[in-house]
């Protein structure tokens, strides 16, 4: 079962998910191991979280892919698993991932490194749970990595919630055109889509970025804009002190009522797998 409201207010210990050790090449061709977090059965979803870490809100949106009849991956890629977001935690891994080699966080520098490691996941977990392919979801500072996914044959939904990086120019992309060319020819080929949602006046996911990834992918690029209206104000210490505007559409800033435009884009996002991958 998803979070209850008060349960996302402390601790979440992920009980309910298995914890693997999993070791793949990184980008430099060497092993790398990386804790990831497995629950379910079905086609595979790689859920990969926002800053700064993997929060009892991530492990929710875990919970409803999990529970809709998929196998829910959660790579831990940064900060302390299953804590809330507090302020001066959240703001130190923040500042360590700027520099951190593995993530490109400015424009022109490419996908982020880690991705290889990522699509790595991706063809193991296709592998382990068979079907047509696999999910991917990215938030925030792992938002376009979904995107880069792509250049794995197995990733065949994308999902990209409000991608922030590049963070030093909202209208730049982190994907370079290469890649993107890329990623353009293989959904027209096999008509696939990319989905990704942004609340409107979110400073970090602009509009200029969503207009930038239509120019690059064209019409299979499918970004959906929620009123700021519909977000969530009851948020974590961290999101309260650094990020205090509507910004992540599938987690802190969701407002779990039937109606709500959060609902309707999780929604949107678990029929979208289901068409794709059952």
């Amino acid at each position: 079962m998803a979070n209850s409201q008060e349960s996302l207010k402390t601790d979440d210990p992920l009980t309910d998910f298995e914890p693997l050790e999993l070791t793949f090449p990184d980008h430099e061709g060497n092993p790398a191991t990386r804790r990831v977090y497995r629950s379910g059965e079905g086609p595979a979803v790689v859920v990969m979280h926002e800053m700064p870490g993997l929060s009892p809100h991530v492990a929710r949106f875990a919970r409803w892919t999990r529970d809709a009849g998929f196998t829910v991956w959660m790579p831990s890629l940064f900060g302390r698993d299953g804590a809330v977001p507090e302020a001066k935690e959240g703001g130190e891994v923040f500042r360590r991932m700027c520099v951190a080699r593995e993530f490109n966080v400015l424009a022109g520098k490419g996908a982020s490194p880690v991705t290889v490691w990522l699509r790595a996941l991706a063809r193991f977990a296709h592998m382990e749970c068979g079907g047509r392919g696999v999910g991917a979801v990215g938030m925030c500072f792992t938002g376009n990595f979904a995107l880069t996914m792509m250049l794995d044959e197995s990733v065949l939904v994308p999902v990209l919630s409000q991608p922030s990086l590049p963070l030093d120019n909202p209208a730049a992309l982190e994907s370079d055109a290469d890649e993107l060319a890329q990623i353009r020819e293989r959904i027209e080929r096999e008509d696939l889509s990319v989905l990704a949602y942004r609340f409107e006046g979110d400073r970090i996911c602009q509009a200029a970025r969503f207009e930038a990834y239509r120019a690059a992918l064209g019409p299979r690029f499918i970004g959906k804009t929620l009123p700021d209206v519909a977000a969530n104000s009851d948020v974590s210490p961290f999101f309260a002190e650094h990020v205090n505007y509507p910004h992540s559409v599938l987690t802190q800033h969701l407002i779990d009522a039937a109606g709500e435009p959060t609902v309707a884009a999780r929604d949107e996002i678990i029929a979208a797998l289901h068409a794709r991958l059952t």
